[in-house]
């Protein structure tokens, strides 16, 4: 990651052009300094003409490879409090402007952080935080900040709320860092996951071949995404024991007590997303010990508000009532398992209402939708009583047509299995 300050330097004409110049005299050409008839360009012009009077502050706002440059006319008074120089500027491809800053402290390397850092913590990660992403401001910033404070992050929270989505906005907001996800829970070989394997050369004879795991935990500045660790083999939580505690950080390759060990590289930090709860299956219980080498940052399920304005982002196309629809019936789902006489054993996630928009989006109607990802998810026993039943009613309101008594309730000839 590189911090992001504002440069202040002041504008100078050669020729035809108006050019930046910092405060070494390197001097810049930004086109945007020269498109007349904008506010920009008076602003520019003003301050060419008066150099005692004003001078000029430009700022990244955001990630340096996407985000919004701000150029901004200040007291000449302001610049010259700001006499350091801060790099040069470019603009690649025609793209935004790139500053150069001095490199930030890594991970745990510093207990001490810069002024610039926690400038950036608190003033500019919010920036960075993806529209689609609906998390609360202070645990974005809190995920950022442990990121840089090379530490273990547990998020926790329903299937759907967006916390691999957060791991990875959080690893790729950053620059400089890099970022290796992998599932833990879709291995069902632990040991050649995170270690790796060994295989028989005919001209080297026996060869360890190190897995994309090990490589990932010897790169400085990385994030480690382990998914789903909930999911994970009980070998996995014993392989990572030492990787992820703070007093030892090293992989064991074997077994054995005097086996080789991989030391964790300065700068790495590890986000596990887990699904904590009795009502998820195939998941295990995590060892105090495993729970102990994490901060744990609970990711909140979305509101009916935050979840139509996502559905609405994704898929403008789609009739904003129907995508309001949609919001409202998962929302039901939720406020009735929660309630103290709920019909329904589960609800619907926002991953699922992901699924009905993109559907909606493909020219289904609401109704088929509702036949493909919602249905199939609840029992049909009990007839009139089950929940597929409660949940057809409820949804018919949203449909406009009064359905046929064999169509609402002949439950039986249904198939119950999920397509998906």
């Amino acid at each position: 990651m590189k911090a992001q300050k504002s440069v202040f330097g002041k504008v100078v004409q050669i020729d035809d052009l108006y050019l930046f110049e910092d405060s070494a005299g390197v001097k810049f050409n930004i086109p945007e300094f020269n498109e007349e008839g904008t506010n920009l360009y008076k602003r520019v012009k003003s301050a060419c003409n008066n150099p005692s009077k004003w001078g000029f502050k430009i700022r990244v706002r955001g990630r340096l490879s996407d985000g919004e440059i701000v150029y901004n006319r200040v007291p000449a008074s302001t610049v010259e409090k700001k006499p350091q120089p801060v790099g040069n500027f470019n603009k690649p491809n025609g793209g935004l402007m790139s500053m150069l800053w001095e490199p930030t402290p890594k991970g745990v390397a510093s207990k001490e952080m810069t002024e610039d850092v926690l400038n950036f913590i608190h003033k500019e990660v919010d920036g960075l935080k993806p529209k689609m992403l609906f998390m609360k401001s202070l645990k974005w910033k809190y995920l950022i900040r442990n990121i840089l404070r090379g530490k273990n992050i547990m998020m926790t929270g329903p299937a759907g709320c967006g916390k691999t989505m957060a791991a990875k906005a959080a690893a790729n907001s950053l620059e400089g860092y890099n970022t290796f996800i992998i599932n833990l829970g879709a291995t069902q070989d632990p040991r050649t996951t995170l270690i790796g394997n060994t295989q028989f050369d005919t001209k080297k004879g026996t060869v360890f071949n190190s897995s994309p795991f090990v490589k990932a935990i010897q790169t400085p500045n990385t994030v480690v995404v382990l998914d789903e660790l909930t999911r994970a083999h009980p070998e996995a939580h014993n392989i990572l024991m030492t990787v992820l505690d703070q007093g030892q950080r090293y992989l064991r390759l074997d077994e054995a007590a005097d086996a080789p060990v991989i030391k964790v590289a300065d700068g790495v930090s590890f986000i596990a997303s887990a699904n904590i709860g009795n009502e998820y299956t195939a998941t295990r219980a995590l060892d105090r010990a495993i729970l102990d080498r994490f901060t744990v940052i609970e990711m909140d399920t979305l509101t009916k508000e935050e979840e139509s304005e996502l559905l609405q982002m994704m898929y403008p196309s789609v009739d904003k009532t129907v995508i309001d629809n949609v919001a409202e019936i998962t929302s039901m789902t939720r406020s009735d398992v929660m309630s103290d006489s709920p019909k329904l054993t589960n609800s619907l996630s926002t991953r699922t209402a992901v699924e009905i928009g993109s559907l909606l989006y493909d020219g289904f109607n609401l109704g088929e939708a509702a036949e493909i990802t919602i249905y199939p998810m609840f029992d049909q026993s009990g007839g009139a009583q089950s929940e597929r039943v409660f949940l057809k009613q409820y949804i018919q309101k949203f449909l406009g047509d009064t359905p046929q008594d064999e169509d609402l309730f002949n439950v039986e000839s249904e198939d119950v299995s999920n397509p998906f």
